[in-house]
């Protein structure tokens, strides 16, 4: 392989494995959100047909 098939290759390489890694980071330390579960919206009687 030549030079330039090298720089390349190790820039793409590099490339993918730091934004890998960079997701991989902002997905560990995220703020956790509240312990909140779904819910159902209440129906009101006037909508009841819509839905």
């Amino acid at each position: 392989m030549t030079t330039g098939g090298w720089i390349s290759l190790i820039l793409s390489v590099g490339f993918v494995t730091s934004l890998f890694l960079w997701c991989i980071w902002k997905v560990l330390t995220s703020k956790q959100p509240g312990q909140e579960l779904g819910h159902i919206e209440p129906v009101h009687e006037d909508q009841t047909d819509a839905r």
